[in-house]
């Protein structure tokens, strides 16, 4: 077998063709591709097993993670609420980047698979077309001199029937093209073959328009997810935040089944790029002969042409007829002027047939199916294979991505709900109640507020507003009234007021805590000094 140099099989293929093939018994299966062994086919069904087998771990992770989330205690101290927050953040940011990263890298492996596959449907098209040309070049001119010759010929038998020379020179022609028919007979019949490249053709191209349809929508789906999650995160909506935990598990779900078929897609087609040659000496050797195949699948400047004897045969036939016919029409016209027309119809029947000789050489030679056949297996050894393998890094960083959306999910969940539950255990009357404060933007108090000034000047005394009875208060009760009214409200009286103790209700963030603390000292050093205990 004469060394390859036009194709050599890139790295990837070699990776590829070297992974165990195993059967679903976990024995070792041959890895030569052959679709029609049914121990092969199991050995890439096997391998679509192992990425399910990836995905219930997956799922059982996740629901571990889960349960561990739901199932500890939610802790109050504000310290760690805000490092939750900011690690459900995080793992939100980095989900959306490498779920962005994956999309991306999917839509150029699904360009450049996609690019493979059209180039060999081209290839296989050129090919066609030139098997197709061939077919008919061959039965033209076979038609031409089994049916129109033979009728030239028999008229001009009748004509030259009194001259054997001339009979015998017509024979002799006879001879001749029967001679062209039995060598263009020795040229293979390209009709089988033809149909079933056109078949493959179609089918590839059909199969092809649907897988690319369904990355394309794949893409989009998990696009549309990172939008909900980022929205669910910014609105903190509890509904955007349950679609994007819905759709997240569907689109891991798909994930893991794209891997599959990508794995087993790359594995098989590898497997052929490995040995191309081998694989089209088996499927055609029914059907052409070896030394045929083999001509056009290497195409070597030492290997002679299998058809260069019929076409030497053809052609020198040809031009034994074409002096013939020349002949007769210098000598034998004159005396037979009716033979003229079947002459130079003969005579234009050879030029037409010299014709197709040539266009038939040009296409009989390897070189236009060789490069056809290069072609086909740069789109699916480079291009394509190179594409499927960018595919399942796309499933895999977009299933990582997802993981990581649905742990992060529920926490976010579980912040947002502690949130709600704060501000719900805050008075409403609490003026450091965001809640609260929003309530009173849009409904404003009946009554003005009064300064402290005007409320003590205009009392004159406190004997209208005692306090009551049991107060155990340590604080000055003007001070805590005056702190009531300060914000926003009408003065009340508690058993234990907390001004005086310093210490805010123990709902108050430290944030809030905070503000109250730098109120109340401010209050106490303006006012301190004016309304004594």
């Amino acid at each position: 077998m004469p060394a390859r140099v036009e194709y050599i099989a890139p790295w990837w293929v070699v990776w590829l063709h070297s992974v165990p093939h195993l059967g679903l018994r976990l024995q070792r299966v041959d890895s030569t591709f052959n679709p029609r062994d049914e121990s092969y086919r199991e050995s890439l069904l096997f391998l679509g097993l192992v990425a399910a087998v990836c995905l219930g771990l997956n799922l059982v992770f996740l629901a571990a993670y889960l349960a561990c989330v739901c199932c500890c205690r939610p802790d109050s101290a504000g310290q760690t609420k805000r490092r939750d927050s900011c690690c459900v953040t995080w793992m939100a940011v980095v989900a959306g980047l490498v779920c962005c990263a994956a999309v991306g890298v999917g839509f150029y492996g699904n360009s450049e698979t996609s690019d493979g596959v059209y180039q060999l449907i081209y290839s296989l098209d050129n090919a066609n077309h030139t098997l197709s040309g061939i077919d008919r070049l061959v039965s033209g001119t076979t038609e031409k001199l089994k049916v129109d010759l033979e009728q030239h010929l028999a008229r001009l038998s009748e004509i030259f029937a009194t001259r054997g020379d001339y009979i015998q020179t017509l024979r002799f022609m006879q001879q001749m093209a029967s001679n062209i028919i039995v060598q263009l007979s020795g040229v293979p019949v390209w009709r089988e073959v033809t149909a079933q490249l056109t078949e493959l053709a179609g089918q590839t191209g059909q199969v092809e328009y649907y897988r690319w349809l369904a990355c394309l929508l794949l893409f989009i789906l998990d696009l549309v997810i990172c939008l909900l999650a980022c929205l669910g995160l910014a609105r903190r909506s509890r509904c955007l935040l349950a679609s994007m935990l819905c759709c997240g598990l569907l689109a891991l779900l798909l994930s893991w089944t794209s891997l599959a078929a990508d794995a087993a897609a790359a594995v098989g087609t590898s497997d052929f790029c490995v040995a191309p040659d081998t694989f089209i000496l088996n499927i055609t050797e029914s059907q052409l002969s070896t030394e045929v195949t083999r001509y056009y699948l290497y195409c070597s400047q030492s290997m002679s042409s299998p058809f260069q004897q019929a076409l030497t045969i053809f052609q020198r036939s040809l031009t034994t007829m074409q002096i013939q016919v020349a002949g007769l029409l210098q000598f034998a016209v004159p005396l037979f002027p009716t033979a003229e027309k079947d002459l130079l119809r003969i005579q234009l029947l050879l030029n037409s047939s010299e014709s197709s000789l040539h266009q038939l050489t040009a296409m009989l030679d390897c070189r236009g199916l060789h490069k056809d056949y290069l072609d086909a297996l740069t789109g699916v050894c480079y291009d394509g294979l190179e594409g499927l393998l960018y595919l399942g890094l796309f499933s895999l960083l977009a299933a990582l991505a997802f993981s990581t959306m649905i742990c992060a999910g529920p926490r976010a969940w579980k912040h947002l709900t502690t949130r709600d539950r704060d501000y719900d255990d805050i008075d409403d009357d609490d003026p450091f109640n965001p809640q609260a404060r929003r309530i009173a933007a849009h409904n404003p108090p009946r009554g003005q507020l009064h300064s402290f000034c005007s409320y003590s000047s205009g009392l004159g005394s406190q004997t209208s507003l005692q306090p009551p009875a049991q107060t155990v208060s340590n604080a000055p009760v003007s001070e805590y009234m005056n702190q009531a009214m300060l914000f926003g409200g009408n003065p009340r009286y508690e058993n234990m007021p907390l001004i005086g103790r310093g210490s805010p209700p123990p709902t108050y963030s430290p944030s809030m805590r905070a503000t109250y603390m730098s109120v109340a000292d401010a209050h106490l050093r303006h006012y301190g000094s004016e309304l004594p205990a």
